[in-house]
């Protein structure tokens, strides 16, 4: 290759640059100063490559002025530490019971190893990262989740006793907001406290959701291990209003497992989050491409 033919093609790379740039100015404008939630956990936490992405991802996000705040899960990480320390996990409905032994673990694990490898990341990307959990600055105050199921072959409903599982009762955002006014990027573990002081582990989506809808996010983001919804034939749903979702859950294109999900969505975007979008984190940038591409990269809900 001649030396002009590498310019050439050196011109063509740069061209097609400022053209993707061109492309997100828009979005770029549309989400400057606004608070993005994002949901982080299944594979794109798991994979080493992709996580290194997430965490250069945030880093642009905050260069950009966006607000971005991190809710993690972590369940794998859960069950590995305690098949490790031996403590056998119960289940009732399919849902574990966390019981006093078992929160402690929890707590250790999210708040502690899972919540600093992801600050750590960052940091060592280039940003700066700050790891927090529910219980700090009294951030989300939780109450007992009390989860109903029915008997089979009967109207009755059985209370399934899940322990120390916590479902949001109130949120006090003024810790998360002191940080994102700053250069920092908030990492927040769901592990709570309840008003009598018992620490609650509380479902990452659910937090994510209650946290959205009390900073009156721009945009919740949930990375998944799913593209989205899809419609009967198998093609991705690009986006879908209250309305859409309920009739596609009343014809059965939504159902199973997807259904509570698509179900938690709706009741953020009611709550008052302008947006909530379900990702694949298992593609890469994914995040990027949602926020500032046209075509985005998930389901989109809105009112």
């Amino acid at each position: 290759m001649t030396q002009n033919q590498k310019k050439n093609q050196n011109a063509i790379s740069a061209n097609e640059k400022a053209s993707i740039l061109s492309e997100a100015l828009p979005s770029m404008l549309l989400y400057d100063k606004q608070t993005i939630v994002i949901k982080y956990g299944g594979h794109a936490m798991s994979d080493p490559k992709l996580a290194e992405d997430f965490a250069k991802d945030m880093i642009m996000l905050k260069q950009l002025g966006v607000r971005p705040v991190i809710v993690h899960g972590g369940g794998p990480q859960i069950g590995q530490m305690l098949e490790k320390l031996q403590i056998q996990s119960k289940f009732a409905g399919g849902l574990r019971i966390t019981d006093s032994v078992t929160v402690e673990i929890v707590e250790m694990v999210l708040a502690g190893s899972i919540n600093k490898n992801i600050v750590s990341a960052i940091n060592r990307a280039g940003g700066k990262a700050c790891g927090i959990c529910g219980k700090d600055g009294n951030l989300m105050i939780a109450r007992k989740l009390e989860k109903k199921m029915g008997n089979p072959g009967s109207s009755e409903m059985t209370t399934l006793d899940l322990g120390f599982v916590g479902e949001p009762e109130q949120v006090n955002t003024r810790i998360v907001d002191i940080i994102t006014d700053s250069d920092l990027i908030p990492v927040i573990a769901p592990v709570c406290v309840s008003k009598d002081g018992q620490t609650f582990n509380v479902n990452a989506d659910t937090f994510a959701g209650s946290l959205a809808g009390a900073m009156r996010a721009k945009r919740l983001l949930l990375l998944t291990d799913v593209a989205g919804v899809l419609d009967k034939e198998g093609k991705l749903i690009d986006k879908l209003t209250i309305k859409e979702a309920n009739r596609l859950i009343g014809d059965d294109t939504i159902s199973g497992g997807m259904i509570p999900k698509i179900e938690s969505c709706i009741a953020v975007v009611e709550s008052g989050v302008e947006a909530v979008v379900i990702l694949d984190g298992r593609v890469k940038h994914a995040l990027l491409l949602e926020l500032f591409t046209d075509h985005g990269a998930g389901t989109m809900f809105t009112k």
